[in-house]
Parts: C-alpha cells; sequence; structure tokens
C-alpha cells in the first residue's frame, strides 16, 4: 500500500479524529486543518501527524498549508441544521463560499484525489424504498441545499489528473474522542443510560444510520479505489434504515429492559432512507458494524466515565459550542 500525504479538513471533529487516528497507524502522513474549537487534544500525538489552527476561510494559511499533500479529505462544515440555523451566513461562508477556492488551490498544488462528505439529506423527503445517487435532489434546508451546491462545484473540476469522488453519509453513531451526542442513536443511548426513559416523537420515520467505524473505513477504501472506477462518482454510505421507533428498541435492548420507552405525536414526519448498493457493487464496500455496536460502545463510555456531564457539557452538542464560541 503506497503511503499518501493526506489533508484532512475538519479533521478534530466527530469523524475526523478517528479517521486521522486510523490512517496514521496505516503509515500515513496526515495535516489536520481545523479550527479546534473542541479541542487539540482530541488527536492523540503522533510524528507523522501535523496539526493547523486554521479557518476554511483563511485561503492564504490554506494555500500554504497544502502544499505538499496528494489527497484532500474535506470535512469540514457547520455540520448540522440547528448550528447552521444558529447564524446562516455564517454557515454559507464556511460551507459554500470556501469551497470552489479549496478545489483550486488543491488543483493549483497537483493535488491528486480529492473526497468531498457531502449528506444523504441531500435527497430531501422520498417516498421511494432505495434511494440512490441518480435521484433528484430535493434539499429542504440551507445546510443540505449548499451540500448539493458543492457537489456541482466539484463535478466542474473532474479531469484525468484530478480524482473528484463524493460521499453521502448516512447519520453517523457510536464513539469517538471528539463526541457527539446530537444524533440521534447518541440521543437516545445517553436519555437510556443516564434517565432511564427515551422520548420517541412519532416513531415511524425511517433514519438512515452508518457505524463511525465503518464511516471511517468508506473513507479508507477510497483512498486507494482505483481512479478509473471512482473518478467523478457519487456514492451514498449507511448500513440501516431503521425507524425512530426500532433505534428506540435496540437502545432499550441494549441498555436494559427497565429503560421506558415514551411515544409522543409529532408533526415532523421526514423520513430518509437510501441504498447502499453501488458502493457495495462497484467496490465491494459494505458496513459491517450494527447499530447495537454503536450503542454498546457508548454504554461502555458511559460506565468508564469518559464522557462526563453528558447532558451539559458542550463539547458534545453542536449547537450548544457554536452558541458559546460565538464564531463569526
Amino acid at each position: 500500500m503506497k503511503k499518501k500525504n493526506i489533508f484532512i479538513t475538519g479533521g478534530a471533529g466527530y469523524v475526523g479524529t478517528l479517521l486521522t487516528k486510523k490512517l496514521l497507524l496505516l503509515g500515513h502522513s496526515v495535516t489536520v486543518y481545523d479550527l479546534m474549537i473542541y479541542g487539540e487534544k482530541v488527536l492523540s500525538s503522533h510524528k507523522n501527524l501535523h496539526k493547523i489552527k486554521g479557518d476554511i476561510r483563511d485561503i492564504q494559511k490554506i494555500k500554504d498549508a497544502i502544499k505538499g499533500h496528494d489527497t484532500i479529505i474535506h470535512l469540514a462544515c457547520i455540520s448540522n441544521d440547528p448550528s447552521f440555523e444558529l447564524n446562516p451566513k455564517l454557515g454559507k461562508s464556511i460551507n459554500l463560499d470556501s469551497f470552489r477556492p479549496l478545489v483550486e488551490i488543491s488543483l493549483g498544488n497537483k493535488v491528486e484525489r480529492f473526497i468531498y462528505a457531502s449528506s444523504s439529506s441531500v435527497y430531501g423527503i422520498k417516498k421511494d424504498l432505495n434511494v440512490e445517487e441518480t435521484m433528484s435532489l430535493e434539499p429542504l434546508t440551507d445546510y443540505s441545499k449548499y451540500k448539493a451546491e458543492c457537489e456541482k462545484i466539484l463535478s466542474e473540476y473532474v479531469s484525468d489528473n484530478f480524482t473528484s469522488i463524493i460521499l453521502r453519509p448516512a447519520t453517523v453513531c457510536g464513539f469517538s474522542p471528539r463526541q457527539r451526542l446530537d444524533v440521534v442513536v447518541n440521543i437516545l443511548t445517553n436519555l437510556a443510560f443516564h434517565r432511564r426513559k427515551i422520548s420517541v416523537f412519532g416513531g415511524d420515520q425511517l433514519r438512515p444510520n452508518i457505524h463511525i467505524n465503518d464511516m471511517v473505513d468508506a473513507y479508507i477504501n477510497l483512498l486507494f479505489a482505483p481512479k478509473e472506477i471512482v473518478n467523478g462518482e457519487i456514492y451514498n454510505v449507511g448500513f440501516e434504515n431503521h425507524s425512530v421507533q426500532e433505534i428506540a428498541n435496540i437502545v432499550k435492548k441494549c441498555i436494559g429492559q427497565d429503560v421506558v420507552l415514551q411515544t409522543i405525536p409529532t408533526n415532523d414526519h421526514r423520513s430518509y432512507h437510501i441504498s447502499s448498493d453501488k458502493i457495495k457493487k462497484q467496490l465491494g464496500f459494505t458496513a459491517r458494524r450494527t447499530i447495537d455496536e454503536a450503542v454498546l460502545d457508548l454504554k461502555k463510555s458511559f460506565e468508564l466515565g469518559l464522557l462526563p456531564n453528558s447532558f451539559e457539557n458542550e463539547n458534545f452538542y453542536n449547537l450548544k459550542k457554536m452558541q458559546s464560541i460565538n464564531l463569526q
């Protein structure tokens, strides 16, 4: 396996920290470019790791930092709807306005491969049983609209010398050094473990999920996938399309039968379900880890005291953190 020089924007985030750790274990050199608003300690020290505290909107800093890298994995963004809506102007400047400059800087520095983390939310609400990559995009929020816009921008630059790949991940779940407790599986597990009660709003809505370690493996798979297969391609990456009620039942099974499930009516009937057949057929990649495993990983983390003050600690909640630092 050829060793790569990999540049990860947002590499100190929920997925980025684990991805960085695994790439270093595989012998690659990694530069993490991140605002580090959750601290640098989420990234362990390593001789092949270079940490840069920087803003994705700082064009000159990005130009200097990218030199010498052959691969970009672009994870950095304001990463959920509530955090985005807190300051739409900020969200647009980071998620959309900075994207084309990043791509062009990458091209100018002879980067060979650019992997972009989009989102399965770009599809909007679909009634189809299997939502595939060829289906129309109907994003419902600015967050997902800008993800879709960035996909279009990247598609303009596809060439033999610049391999561009887009991933549309399901909702990620499980334990990370930079933990999030504001995504559905993790929210329900936190409630079940500490309060022994889960409130399920509606319950029939489908939510595609993927274990964080499978998400990391998907990125690594794409690092070495043949250019002639992946260049210019888009891949859904998920595993289980469970309903919110089914997720709650899995959490109860893993945490304890004493956990009480309460169903509350809701007007939010958004339902998402994606097919990950394309990445399986083309690249042989399948997610292997279950929601049960993600819940049990979190349970162990709670038991070991790795996630203290899990309802109050702003580092576990993107919206609380964004409110606290008031980034402009």
